[in-house]
């Protein structure tokens, strides 16, 4: 494992060259892509694909934060991390100048202000029900009478107002505050992606994650509209370190597996 490790630094150090290196880095990319001359990276640390937020030093952990540091470091700037609680809030922002590069899903909704990379990995959305619930699979929950909780603007939520009929979303700021809701209120599910609710599953006894999923999520950097250099830099960005296997050692050292996410494929070419 040590020599696949060793393998995929080279890799990815040899194809950093290629790239290129901050010196080689034009002042318009930067003044684009760092505004400020600070990399301001909006981090959702709700998202435990991207990031976790440690709740006693609040400091920043996860693929998110390393692509950031990463990007950074070859156009030559410092990074700021600014950590937000959900994807929705990260995207309300998107048009303020409050971010430079933020890491969310892709959603046409959002892609009205934001321009997005290709796919940098997938995840599943999926509900979890409460111990005794008659709910069993996917296509149960879209019933009348059927309420949902769901983390508001998250990308699931901006699906599930889009594809249910019947069933009623009830929103809340994040996915542990949606788990509360629906403890509270007595709620049929709550939905979200399964690596943020195998912990949750954990705290209430004899509840169910169904398995299949309502939709697959893909996970990519995106850049406030109007900053086309910055948009393709980016984009070639995410392309490389799925391909150098980048990506790959990060989940595996953030303790993420297949159950949690897959890289994806590499994007279709332009």
């Amino acid at each position: 494992m040590m020599l696949g490790r060793q393998f995929i630094g080279i890799l990815v150090m040899t194809t950093a060259f290629a790239c290129g290196s901050a010196e080689s880095v034009p002042e318009s990319l930067k003044a684009e892509i760092a505004p400020s001359g600070t990399l301001r990276a909006a981090i959702n640390y709700n998202n435990p694909l991207l990031s976790r937020r440690d709740p006693a030093s609040g400091e920043l952990r996860g693929l998110a934060v390393d692509l950031s540091r990463e990007l950074a470091r070859r156009v030559g700037v410092d990074v700021e991390l600014i950590p937000y609680g959900s994807a929705g809030k990260i995207a309300a922002d998107a048009s303020t100048g409050a971010w430079d590069i933020g890491y969310l899903a892709i959603d046409p909704v959002r892609a009205e202000s934001i321009d997005y990379s290709a796919a940098h990995s997938e995840l599943e959305g999926t509900y979890l029900v409460p111990a005794g619930s008659p709910l069993r699979n996917i296509e149960d929950v879209d019933r009348q009478g059927m309420r949902i909780s769901v983390t508001a603007r998250s990308a699931y939520d901006l699906f599930l107002s889009r594809e249910l009929k019947h069933a009623q979303l009830v929103r809340a700021g994040s996915t542990p505050e949606s788990f509360d809701l629906m403890i509270d209120q007595e709620l049929d599910a709550v939905a979200a992606v399964k690596a943020a609710l195998a912990p949750l599953h954990q705290r209430l006894p004899g509840s169910l994650i169904m398995s299949g999923n309502f939709m697959t999520i893909p996970q990519a950097a995106g850049i406030p509209k109007g900053r086309p250099e910055a948009a393709r830099y980016v984009h070639d960005f995410i392309e490389e370190m799925k391909a150098s296997g980048f990506i790959a050692e990060e989940f595996e050292r953030h303790g993420l597996g297949p159950d949690d996410a897959i890289v994806a494929g590499p994007a279709p070419v332009r």
